[in-house]
């Protein structure tokens, strides 16, 4: 479908690639991965021909339709959102306009009747191509796209005008997924979807029947889509027939082995130059002088791609806030008359690792705030527990970033005990590296602002932090660093994202915004969206049948909630127990120190008086922690129990 040749590329004298040689199939599901700068934007630009190559040449198959979303958008003005999407069909409005011109030429009266045959020949060619193209259907399937993308029946006939950056970034996403491109390039599609976007958008480019190219840090939504990887490696651009996660190991081993060949090939490249240097000037030797030198110069250097540094970063261990840090009664929010969120009742318990999902548009960001402190509910209360101390990371937060300190200055001022080296590694795993570190605030963008903060966030002292979409502005290694930290973060943590592989191995509890109500679901990403996707066939199920679920049917429900409730509370039932038999144990034992207290022959001796008194108080201070272990444990229970509506 598209052949590159011999294609050779660069920038300020750098080059990005040589001598390139690919062949893009048809079919061909691909991510494009590599490190940052190494070209995978200006391939894609290639490929769809607003860049073009210094050397070699791209042949594409005659005909080809290519789509291209780039990460700079432009703006579609002058239409409704309808006519808009509609008039990028290939094809569509030409067809619509010949054919109403030909029903007029057909209605003249002065029409002749060989020049009226030749107009209701091509009339049929017209309707056999509208056949052929689904021409009839194409509102429809508009409207089937335009839905799955998060906009509104109501939007249609709103013009595109009116639409916000990432709505623009949908418009046109949905021109290029209706065109009936051969392939489509998606440079970063995912960064302005939420999560229910993101579900539609990979059921239907998992069901594209022509070829994809994507770049996207969004591993699981890679994963997802793709069946091959094209990796930007050492100026050069090579296959490997597998997905993100399978390239990954590959790429591991292929750098031990690369490693093993460097260290071979540095030992002999020591042995030669050891050999020339002692016998350079033995005339003797001189042929075996020459002949080494020139092996050295026709010697291929080995490269590696530079290696990842394994950075651990740990928040500091937060001071220790109450078992319910905030919690949030009859809460409800509006902007002028638009409500967005109503009578919102909820409990966030010290420990909780939460994910807040929704719709674009639902509340989500409006509710972090709230929690947060930095936006007051319209009704309602907010309190927060004892010792609860909040962070609140949003993109906007780096526009608060003194722009005249450089990057080290703004770090040293979270923990001034940080040493240089400590504040480096932390920048480093956020891409600033080298000289970057002395960077002032205000010449970096907005992404470089975003990640500083981010950085910042590390060394903070909150037991309660917030994060608003985190992982914008973050490249896969980055985002594992701060996941790593996250999951290890022994505090409270709310996070509003649609990057399921960040939220993965973090969140324990789910908070779904739609409707302006919010439904709390305990487990994680993955288990919350494999519910979804049952209740989706749930419902498709409910509209296609009339049948009411047999009683088998129910049981089987019945037996999964049932399993639900105990994964959860089995642990907790095992250390109510064992904190039972520990309160008993310890109410027998204070039962019998309080009898030998008033024995005669104990309080008359003062040195055992003294010790029974010792042992007497030590037993209430533990009995009293049990006390209060197993009223955490209680509450926690009947929490779950009010969860499952017993």
């Amino acid at each position: 479908m598209i052949d590159i040749k011999n294609l050779s590329i660069q920038f300020t004298g750098i080059n990005l690639f040589e001598n390139v040689n690919l062949r893009i199939s048809k079919h061909d599901k691909i991510a494009l991965v590599g490190s940052n700068g190494t070209g995978k934007s200006t391939l894609l630009k290639l490929l769809y021909g607003i860049e073009r190559p210094e050397t070699g040449e791209i042949f594409r198959q005659k005909g080809i339709r290519i789509g291209y979303l780039q990460q700079d958008l432009i703006s579609s003005k002058g239409q409704t959102l309808f006519a808009e999407v509609k008039s990028s069909l290939p094809n569509l409005k030409s067809l619509d306009e010949r054919e109403t011109e030909i029903i007029e030429g057909l209605n003249s009266p002065t029409l002749l009747d060989e020049d009226r045959e030749e107009l209701l020949e091509e009339l049929g060619e017209i309707h056999h191509k509208k056949d052929e193209i689904d021409f009839y259907a194409a509102d429809s399937r508009i409207e089937k796209v335009l839905v799955g993308l998060g906009f509104k029946n109501k939007d249609f006939e709103r013009s595109t005008a009116e639409f916000s950056g990432g709505w623009q970034m949908r418009i046109q996403l949905a021109q290029i997924l209706l065109a009936d491109n051969d392939l489509i390039l998606l440079d970063e599609p995912t960064n302005h979807l939420d999560l229910d976007t993101l579900t539609w958008l990979e059921e239907f480019l998992q069901s594209f029947k022509g070829s994809l190219i994507l770049v996207s840090h969004d591993r699981h939504f890679v994963d997802s889509v793709t069946n091959k990887t094209l990796e930007v490696f050492d100026k050069q651009i090579g296959f490997f027939p597998g997905n993100y996660s399978a390239y990954l190991k590959f790429k591991d081993e292929r750098d031990i082995q690369l490693r093993v060949q460097q260290k071979t090939q540095e030992k002999k490249i020591k042995e030669t130059e050891k050999f020339i240097e002692r016998f350079r000037y033995k005339s003797t030797k001189s042929k075996q002088v020459q002949s080494r030198i020139k092996q050295l110069e026709k010697l291929d250097s080995i490269s590696i791609a530079e290696e990842e540094k394994k950075i651990e970063l740990r928040f500091p261990e937060p001071p220790r806030s109450g078992i319910v840090p905030v919690e949030l009664k009859n809460i409800s929010k509006s902007y002028s008359e638009l409500s967005v969120l109503k009578n919102v009742d909820l409990l966030i318990e010290r420990g909780d690792k939460i994910a807040i999902v929704g719709p674009n548009g639902a509340g989500k960001t409006t509710l972090a705030k709230i929690i947060g402190g930095k936006l007051a509910p319209t009704t309602g209360e907010i309190i927060y527990g004892h010792n609860t101390i909040v962070s609140y990371y949003e993109q906007e937060v780096a526009n608060a970033l003194n722009p005249e300190d450089d990057l080290i200055d703004t770090l040293e001022e979270m923990n001034n005990d940080l040493s240089a080296g400590h504040i480096r590694s932390i920048l480093g795993s956020f891409l600033f590296s080298g000289d970057d570190v002395f960077k002032k605030v205000k010449v970096l963008s907005g992404g470089e602002k975003s990640r500083v903060a981010l950085a910042r966030l590390l060394l903070t002292q909150s037991n309660l932090i917030i994060l608003d979409e985190p992982t914008n502005h973050l490249d896969f290694s980055s985002k594992e660093i701060l996941k790593r930290a996250l999951a290890e973060f022994t505090g409270t943590l709310i996070i509003v994202s649609h990057d399921v592989d960040f939220l993965e191995s973090i969140t324990t509890k789910i908070l779904e915004i739609r409707d302006q109500h919010v439904k709390v679901i305990v487990g994680g990403i993955d288990y919350y969206l494999q519910k979804k996707k049952e209740d989706a066939q749930i419902d498709i199920n409910n509209k296609t049948t009339e049948q009411k679920n047999t009683r088998k049917d129910q049981k089987r429900l019945e037996a999964e909630v049932r399993q639900q409730k105990f994964v959860l509370t089995k642990d907790l039932k095992a250390e109510l127990t064992r904190c039972e038999n520990e309160i008993r144990k310890l109410e027998e034992l204070k039962v019998k120190l309080e009898s030998e207290l008033i024995d005669p022959n104990i309080f008359s001796n003062p040195q055992l008086s003294k010790e029974k008194n010792l042992s007497y108080e030590k037993t209430k201070s533990q009995l009293e922690i049990q006390y209060n272990i197993w009223t955490e444990i209680t509450d926690k229970l009947e929490q779950i129990d009010e969860q499952f509506g017993i």
